[in-house]
């Protein structure tokens, strides 16, 4: 039986397809049209979906989409009329999309379709989709269930229990009170794009002290015991408005926000402190009401505020549920996944499997994959130069060799991941014991901002060797922070004085490994096993025996405000138009100063399409 899952029209539209309870496909639009967080109906990743599975529009049993968007107009009219006539310029601003194609989803879906599938669309709860995505891929046969995003139909955070192959939602906090909508305006009032920067902010916050915490608590937001709470709306806009907050919430905060792209300065670093441990706060209340009152050892969470990996990490580490799972497409896209398993486990009743170890994901390499032949015939049409390896040893050796020496590599391979971070399949690897890689890849490859911190790998087996985990602790999806062993750490010896802000992590040297550790010495943790990543595990099995470190740096394959490369071509073009060294397509290996040169023209072409001022 073959279900189809659909996001779209809000933040990162996605299809998933799910046959007999196995996820076959899942991917973002995005990764295929080449706009980040693309928002439109999902036709180049639903096209994806069906090619992958090997069937056509009329052989869906079942098409799900991830919310219910009459509920969602009714919070949308609702929240307009009670505000009116204020407000009246962001309702023009909204309406147009939703008279044009939100109201009609079913006919936009049998335009896609293109008219072949038969049957009746299924539209679930949008808090139901998180929460469906999070528990049925997890490795647990039952659970706590926490779901925290901006806002759903109404719902914005919602929580319940997962038992065997059915998901009961119990207790939820509605629209306008949401952490994740707190947490945006304040990116939106550091100078970051709502929706996309929030992962900036979580970088910045180790730079700053949360000196405006107790402002937060006293005037923004009454946080209980029990994780509820309520935000005091007379200091946001987002309700009626066409920004996120208004001049008291300027008051509060000694001036306006910052504007995007000026200097940051130390009352943006306290401001992301402050706000960070605020969320921090409430996400550790309510895991702790919630395995009070299910009495579950394990919880899985979903929701866009679920990739906030500091307080996922807090949430591990103070040990108030014995296993975490996290949906690694937690966000919207997720979504997709969600609605398609809610049909197959909770409206057909189907049963699921767990085996209490391993989840369901497979390391979420859920896209696209190319063939050695494909990317061959790519090269040659494009005139690259490149070298050819049979013998998966011998590649792995050369690439080893390549980051050993300080080289910035991009590295394409198997199929392409499912959600905002990068896995190992479309990634930029590098020496994590490089003093200088941290701004090399920040300045010259990812044309990014240079606090921003980079994310390291390591050997499963050496996780608790490096870090501040248990033995073997699982951590696939890059959505667990921990410290770095203090073992690791290297004395500072006055190499602070005189430094502030970014010059903090730039220019002192903080562990054995610093390419990768925050200036908190905390560190954004994936664990690389041989089932998930067999080719990329032996890769740090050669590095390991080059330098004794089971540690690299891993970052995603795309420069700023471009999405997570998809094909051969978006990587080749991302490699020469960057000062990345060595690209590996599979079997291929190219060396930057083997290749025809870049045409000027062709650079600014490229950089022209993102947003890099």
């Amino acid at each position: 039986m073959n279900i189809l899952g659909i996001s779209a029209f809000y933040h990162d539209s996605a299809c998933c397809l799910v046959r007999d309870g196995r996820i076959v496909a899942a991917a973002q639009e995005e990764r295929f049209t080449r706009k980040k967080h693309d928002y439109r109906f999902p036709a180049r990743a639903l096209e994806y979906c069906l090619k992958e599975a090997g069937i056509t529009p009329a052989e869906l049993d079942h098409v799900a989409f991830y919310d219910k968007p009459l509920l969602k107009f009714e919070r949308l009219l609702e929240t307009y009329i009670a505000y009116a006539p204020v407000g009246f310029k962001s309702f023009l601003a909204g309406m147009p999309l939703w008279l044009r194609q939100k109201l009609h989803l079913p006919r936009e879906m049998d335009r896609h379709l293109q008219h072949q599938y038969k049957g009746r669309y299924i539209f679930c709860d949008h808090h139901e989709s998180h929460a469906a995505s999070a528990f049925y891929p997890s490795p647990f046969q039952e659970a706590a269930i926490l779901t925290l995003d901006g806002v759903g139909e109404w719902s914005t955070t919602t929580y319940g229990v997962g038992r065997g192959n059915r998901i009961e939602l119990s207790h939820e906090i509605r629209f306008p009170h949401s952490i994740g909508l707190l947490y945006s305006a304040f990116t939106y009032f550091t100078g970051f794009k709502v929706n996309s920067g929030e992962y900036k902010l979580m970088g910045l916050a180790p730079y700053g002290e949360p000196r405006y915490k107790d402002v937060i608590l006293k005037h923004l937001i009454d946080v209980k015991a029990d994780g509820s709470f309520r935000m005091n709306m007379d200091y946001f806009n987002y309700c009626q408005g066409l920004t996120m907050t208004n001049t008291r919430f300027d008051a509060l905060f000694d001036g306006p926000p910052r504007s995007p792209e000026s200097r940051l300065t130390q009352r943006e670093m306290d401001i992301a402190a402050s706000i960070q441990a605020v969320t921090e706060e409430v996400m550790i209340r309510c895991a702790r009401h919630v395995r009070k009152e299910t009495g579950m050892r394990n919880l899985v969470l979903a929701g866009g505020v679920a990739l906030n990996c500091v307080g996922n990490g807090r949430i591990l580490s103070e040990g108030i549920f014995d296993n975490l799972f996290i949906q690694p497409a937690a966000g919207d896209a997720g979504g997709s996944l969600g609605a398609a398993l809610f049909v197959w486990h909770q409206l057909l009743d189907k049963p699921r499997d767990a085996d209490g170890v391993r989840d369901s994901m497979g390391g979420a390499l859920l896209g696209p994959r190319y063939s050695n032949s494909e990317i061959r015939a790519f090269l040659d049409s494009a005139g690259a130069k490149y070298h050819y390896y049979e013998n998966e040893d011998e590649l792995c050796d050369v690439v080893a060799r390549q980051v050993a020496s300080e080289k910035v590599i991009g590295l394409l391979q198997d199929r392409m991941e499912f959600g905002p971070r990068a896995l190992g399949s479309r990634s930029i690897i590098g020496d994590a014991r490089s003093t200088k890689m941290q701004s090399v890849m920040n300045l010259k490859i990812k044309f990014r901002e240079s606090f921003r911190p980079f994310a390291p790998i390591v050997m499963r087996e050496h996780v608790s060797d490096w870090f501040e985990m248990r033995p073997n602790e699982d951590s696939p999806y890059m959505l667990l922070v921990a410290d770095v062993k203090k073992e690791h750490w290297i004395p500072l010896d006055g190499q602070l004085k005189g430094l502030d802000g970014v010059d903090r992590l730039l220019k002192v040297v903080r562990s054995t490994v610093p390419a990768i550790t925050h200036v908190d010495y905390s560190a954004r943790v994936q664990t690389v096993d041989p089932s998930r990543h067999p080719r990329l595990y032996k890769l740090m099995q050669k590095f390991k025996a080059l330098t004794g470190c089971p540690v690299m740096i891993n970052t995603s394959f795309n420069v700023r405000s471009e999405p997570i490369v998809c094909s051969p071509e978006h990587a080749y073009r991302c490699f020469m138009n960057t000062n990345m060294d060595v690209l590996v397509l599979e079997n291929c290996v190219l060396y930057k100063e083997e290749q025809p040169k870049a045409k000027q023209h062709e650079i600014d072409e490229y950089l022209a399409q993102f947003d890099l001022d």
